[in-house]
């Protein structure tokens, strides 16, 4: 009773809260999306039969797939369902990034127009030749892309054995789970779904979207890198099959701070999963028992994105959850392996509950040091605002500002780009113009994409690291990397896959705040020793090569 009085006092001294805090810069978007160069339109095959997997449709991946120093984008897209048809069959698209904001829609050369139904996407270097590959969670069979170095892709999913059968997809991770060097392949399943079991469903007769309650949980699957370019189902032998959920966003870090990596589970209408690693890629799924299953109320939630992030700097990975209308995200706090739901003492769920959240991020968008959070809304019924009036199909995305560990609501006074409203799916978080400022990428459903470019002025410094692995896997996937500059210290690892079904951030963004100059950047490989480097300039981007530093 004193926790839930705690908590009802905290979320009534949010009202009003918003603002930038004294003496602060603005956090400031515009919305570039005309400029770009880029035509991808989304659709998701709807007829207006509503099948659930249109609700669920789909994420985006960020990465410099040429190796050009420049992030480019690529785009998942729907597929037509039954009742559905079009002129020109939709794809995915990859458009490469020309610098200054403009992109080349390089989908046909690359070869990466997958014509499946794209729910979820995540990028590795699954065969360690240095280049980054292309894997899709799809409803229906899944499609790995290598990367062949030339600026195009080839299908080898057949080859590597990663088809997944018919699943309907969800967020996907690339994570060494036994730390041997090699990039093991997460997917996520959402529900038991198939044409012929599709019901229609009203409210107050008005046709809406059915629930993934009625279809039931799905068990993910885990494929163990073989490291000859073919994996093995260890589904089973890892324990990961014994438990069957509605997944959607998933994210894989060591959040127990043991050395090896972990996966978070984001459910749809059903408790968290928290799969926690014993070294040996053999996971217990530790959720409830971790404070991380359910919200402070102890209620099941319809988990839709998670990222994490230590959003205080105490040295633990915080998770952020997005969830459906009328529930608040959840930020829990990670105390040495335990959660607590933190949402209302420290205002992060200000924007939230009146929509549904999908893509999220934690990202330092003023390089001031402190991660702020950013959440892309809308909802799934198109109809909505003919049976409920307090809801609406587009909706604006939302941007908290961390203000030392509580969070501040500068949505209103953030620029052009977060006036936008639209029905937001994935997001994904890039300093897309080198210009040290993070940027967002938002992907729409039923509508082109929202390119926000950050505009913030400030003089505050920030670092770009970028790993390279020789004897661990390539990219430093699962690595955890500690920048210390003066009094601020921060940590961070390298994920493939996180956010709402979505990918991102596989070149690290440190904001440093005033100083001007790195003490330390301290990179603990997983599966291999520590590289420690010291007096390091600031305002660019550097390379950490495994085996290069000190104190190893």
């Amino acid at each position: 009773m004193v926790r839930s009085v705690r908590l009802l006092l905290a979320v009534l001294a949010t009202g009003g809260l918003s603002g930038v805090g004294a003496g602060q810069a603005p956090i400031r978007f515009s919305e570039a999306t005309p400029s770009t160069g880029i035509s991808f339109r989304h659709t998701d095959g709807s007829s207006g039969r509503r099948y659930i997997v249109e609700t669920v449709a789909s994420g985006l991946a960020t990465f410099d797939y040429d190796g050009d120093g420049l992030v480019d984008i690529y785009f998942l897209n729907g597929a037509p369902l039954p009742g559905s048809s079009f002129d020109r069959p939709p794809t995915n698209a990859l458009y490469r990034n020309l610098g200054n904001f403009r992109f080349a829609d390089v989908t046909e050369l690359a070869g990466v127009g997958d014509p499946g139904y794209g729910l979820g996407v995540a990028v590795g270097d699954y065969d360690n030749d240095g280049h980054p590959d292309l894997y899709l969670n799809n409803f229906g069979p899944n499609v790995l892309y290598r990367n062949q170095g030339d600026g195009t892709f080839r299908d080898v999913t057949a080859q590597a054995g990663v088809g997944d059968g018919q699943h309907v997809g969800a967020g996907t991770c690339l994570l060494d789970c036994d730390a041997d060097g090699h990039l093991d392949l997460y997917v996520g399943h959402y529900v038991r779904f198939s044409f012929d079991r599709h019901r229609p469903h009203f409210v107050g007769g008005v046709p809406v979207y059915g629930s993934p309650v009625e279809y039931g949980g799905d068990p993910d699957a885990l494929y163990h890198n073989q490291a000859d370019g073919t994996f093995r189902d260890i589904s089973e032998a890892s324990g990961i099959a014994a438990h069957a959920g509605t997944a959607m966003g998933m994210v894989a870090g060591d959040f127990d701070n043991d050395g090896d990596t972990d996966v978070f589970i984001a459910n749809d209408r059903m408790a968290n999963f928290l799969f926690r690693n014993d070294g040996h890629g053999r996971f217990a799924e530790v959720a409830l028992e971790c404070g991380a299953a359910c919200n402070a109320f102890g209620a099941e939630m319809a988990g839709m994105g998670v990222d994490c992030g230590d959003y205080n700097r105490d040295g633990w990975l915080d998770l952020f959850l997005t969830n459906y209308k009328n529930e608040w995200p959840v930020l829990y706090e990670n105390h040495r392996g335990m959660f607590e739901d933190v949402t209302m003492q420290v205002r992060a769920g200000q924007g939230g509950y009146q929509h549904i959240n999908w893509g999220c991020g934690l990202v330092d968008f003023d390089n001031d040091g402190d991660l702020d959070l950013f959440m892309a809304n809308g909802h799934l019924n198109d109809n909505i605002e003919q049976y409920d009036d307090t809801g609406s199909y587009h909706a604006a995305n939302v941007l908290l500002r961390n203000d030392g560990g509580r969070f501040v609501d500068v949505s209103q006074q953030a620029g052009d780009g977060l006036a936008v409203k639209l029905s937001s799916r994935g997001a994904a978080f890039e300093d897309l113009d080198n210009d040290g400022l993070v940027d967002v990428v938002v992907l729409n459903s039923r509508r082109e994409p929202t390119l926000l470019r950050n505009q913030t002025r400030t003089e505050h410094h920030w670092v770009g690291v970028r790993l390279r692995g020789v004897k661990t896997n390539r990219d430093g996937v699962g690595a955890r990397v500690k920048v210390v500059a003066g009094d601020l210290v921060q940590i961070a690892e390298v994920h493939s896959g996180r956010g709402y079904q979505s990918q991102w951030g596989t070149r690290l963004h440190f904001g440093l705040g005033h100083h001007n100059r790195i003490d330390q950047i301290e990179v603990r490989w997983l599966g291999g020793g520590t590289d420690r480097f010291t007096d390091l300039p600031t305002k660019q981007v550097i390379t950490l090569t495994e085996g290069t530093g000190s104190d190893r």
